[in-house]
């Protein structure tokens, strides 16, 4: 399965009042060390929600990176650890989230895996390096702003002909890092929605 990414956008109204939002990120605490990834909340919020709810709720926390190809990428968020697992937080697959703004072009991109046009679930990946073939297939929905060292090191994981790291490359959990789901007061969206404020 490949990977697909998808950011939330609250109130496009008030956009002074929500750089907070924008700016969130999320740290992955992996067994070889931190990887921190800034998430595009403003331009694809169905994909970062979706993300966002799954990394609270523990759905990542002892997952493998269970694919990694030097000079391409490294792919993970399968809770079956075997590359065609993972659901989405609305259960099943959702629509592809892609925007103009947001492509394959540096080291460091997160998008969401997939197995074909609106397919993304729980799985997602890191590219090593620009790959434009991917642009308007895959979700991009964030990139990697620290952490270097620890992707470095990935990379140079000895792997199987299929990919398989030899040895276990594990996310033990996730930092969030101002969560919208509990400082914003967010309902879940619908899988084809943005999410919504609650009134109350």
């Amino acid at each position: 399965e490949n990977v697909g990414v998808v950011v939330v956008h609250l109130d496009h109204s008030h956009p002074k009042e929500e750089p907070e939002l924008s700016r969130m990120s999320v740290t992955l605490h992996t067994n070889h060390g931190d990887i921190k990834i800034e998430l595009y909340c403003d331009t694809v919020p169905r994909t970062t929600f979706n993300f966002l709810a799954l990394a609270a709720s523990g759905y990542y926390d002892g997952t493998l990176f269970h694919r990694n190809i030097k000079g391409f990428m490294l792919q993970g968020g399968d809770p079956t650890n075997s590359g065609k697992g993972g659901a989405s937080i609305w259960g099943g697959k959702f629509a592809d989230e892609i925007h103009p703004d947001n492509k394959h072009t540096i080291r460091g991109v997160v998008s969401m895996a997939n197995s074909g046009p609106n397919t993304n679930g729980s799985q997602f990946f890191i590219t090593y390096a620009k790959q434009p073939h991917l642009d308007n297939a895959y979700s991009v929905f964030g990139k990697v702003i620290d952490g270097w060292e620890t992707l470095n090191e990935i990379e140079r994981v000895p792997c199987s002909e299929k990919h398989r790291p030899l040895s276990e490359v594990r996310i033990e959990n996730v930092t969030i890092h101002a969560n919208p789901l509990a400082e914003q007061m967010l309902t879940f969206p619908s899988a084809t929605g943005p999410p919504d404020l609650q009134s109350g």
